[in-house]
């Protein structure tokens, strides 16, 4: 049986007027949030589908199904909890964390910290295991004329003893 797993995780969503623009699940200020059913966190999303994946049990949508009035506003970071039990009852751990933000609005290298520090807690984690980075579409297609956000994320998970 493997002793580490690797899996990788990606998802977008278009800006919408009227919500927080949540990443990393800390409130980023824009006067334009990200549409979906929950908060729309895509950074956290990005690293579910990352753990769901290594772990090999299914993807985001298969654990919260779209349009689930359960889910509806719901929090990533408690569908992040979610995930992390499932995984960990698998009997894995978590080696590291490593993701891209991708958004030409609105400037999120300030805000890196503090989501590195948001996910590692999450994770119970030192921070040093979360790397967070941030780059922009250099006006290139639709996230480069700022119409949404996108993340893309890899996560190891360790077999525990």
């Amino acid at each position: 049986m493997s002793k580490v797993r690797v899996g990788t995780g990606y998802d977008v969503h278009a800006f919408v007027a009227g919500r927080p623009l949540r990443l990393g699940g800390i409130d980023i200020p824009h006067d334009r949030g990200l549409a979906g059913d929950s908060d729309a966190d895509v950074l956290t999303h990005a690293i579910i589908d990352a753990l769901l994946g290594a772990a090999a049990l299914g993807d985001l949508g298969t654990h919260f199904p779209p349009g689930d009035p359960r889910f509806k506003d719901a929090r990533s970071l408690d569908l992040l909890e979610t995930v992390l039990g499932r995984v960990r009852d698998q009997g894995w751990s978590i080696g590291n964390v490593d993701a891209t933000v991708i958004a030409q609005e609105p400037r999120l290298a300030p805000h890196v910290p503090a989501m590195r520090r948001a996910l590692a807690r999450t994770f119970a984690v030192p921070e040093g295991d979360v790397a967070i980075k941030a780059t922009t579409p250099d006006h290139l297609g639709a996230l480069g004329r700022a119409e949404g956000i996108a993340a893309q994320a890899v996560v190891l998970l360790e077999r525990n003893a």
